[in-house]
């Protein structure tokens, strides 16, 4: 049995006495780690008559490590999100990671409630302003979700890294019908190398990379039938500003999602622990010719290292309405 110390979060939930100073956990592995990230914000929006507060997203994630030498672990996550001013609570990530160097070099696998092999990638090296707007696969084109249940393998060199799964495919929040399945990926070439580290604001990076999904009997975004689309993707990275670009566009799809369209975004940081971020997304459907125009635009503040401020506005125009929002937003990571 080894002792640790808890965070004030995980205290709360495992104490049992108010003067107790230190508490001890057991586990069948040598180490625990837990961590949470939330979104909490205001958001004024006239042509919809809405202000509020809103605690937009609740992450609580633990992971336990067989041993650290390998990194071999399980992660659970669990999710809040509003809905209807209330928060309900999913299931996130499930998953046991296991490193398989002794079989594959430079792969690992994902097996259970993973991530899907693209949103993780974009978040994390091209528009990493999550608490204001989902990257652009799952929110302008909405053709996809961040986590859903299945196998993904993951592969990371200096120059070269991808991820390849087969999941349920209508994502961890949608119909899981069980009548086909999503064969998916992410091919990325790291111009400049890195692609086997953690991504810094600070690092330089030119990376290339193509993707996309083949979804048979796809309950959500095929209505029972087939659905394939594929994209796109170039980001530029150093010290003082990012650019990113992409296009994306289905192939096989009902008319609800059937289209095209293409995304850029800008981060620049033009002082120490403050950045200025600019966005730009365009999405036609196929049926109508009906196109989705969103611009976002915003100042960030890095308050410290567990807490980033943002201001930003999101406008969007659909069939010549206009929808108009402000939005103040913390980021808490501890």
């Amino acid at each position: 049995m080894r002792k640790i110390l808890l965070s004030t979060v995980a205290l709360a939930l495992v104490s049992s006495s108010l003067t107790a100073k230190e508490s001890k956990v057991e586990s069948k592995v040598p180490l625990l780690k837990f961590n949470g990230k939330h979104y909490l914000g205001f958001v004024h929006n006239s042509d919809k008559d809405i202000s509020k507060f809103e605690t937009r997203r609740n992450y609580l994630q633990v992971k336990a490590y067989f041993d650290e030498e390998s990194k071999n672990h399980f992660r659970l996550t669990l999710d809040t999100k509003d809905v209807d001013g209330s928060s309900n609570i999913r299931l996130k990530y499930a998953y046991l990671y296991l490193n398989l160097k002794k079989y594959l070099p430079f792969t690992a696998v994902e097996i259970g409630q993973v991530h899907k092999t693209w949103i993780d990638y974009e978040s994390k090296h091209g528009w990493s302003y999550r608490s204001i707007s989902k990257v652009f696969a799952e929110k302008g084109a909405n053709l996809t979700k961040s986590a859903d249940r299945g196998i993904n393998f993951k592969t990371n060199m200096t120059n070269f890294s991808s991820e390849i799964g087969i999941f349920n495919g209508e994502g961890y929040s949608g119909e899981q019908s069980g009548k086909g399945l999503s064969l998916e990926g992410r091919l990325t070439y790291h111009v400049l190398g890195g692609g086997d580290k953690k991504p810094k604001e600070s690092s330089k990076y030119t990376n290339v990379s193509v993707f996309g999904e083949f979804n048979t009997k796809n309950e959500k975004y095929g209505a029972g039938d087939d659905y394939k689309w594929y994209g796109v993707h170039a980001v530029y990275n150093q010290k003082e500003f990012l650019v990113s670009t992409q296009y994306i566009a289905t192939i096989d799809a009902i008319d609800k999602y059937a289209g095209d369209g293409y995304s850029a975004n800008a981060i620049y940081r033009f002082m120490k622990d403050w950045s200025l971020l600019a966005r730009y997304d365009s999405f036609e459907l196929e049926k109508d010719a009906s196109e989705e125009i969103r611009l976002i635009a915003g100042v960030s503040h890095r308050y410290s290292k567990h807490v980033e401020v943002v201001a930003n506005v999101i406008k969007s125009e659909k069939n010549s309405v206009d929808d108009t929002a402000f939005m103040l937003t913390a980021e808490v990571n501890w």
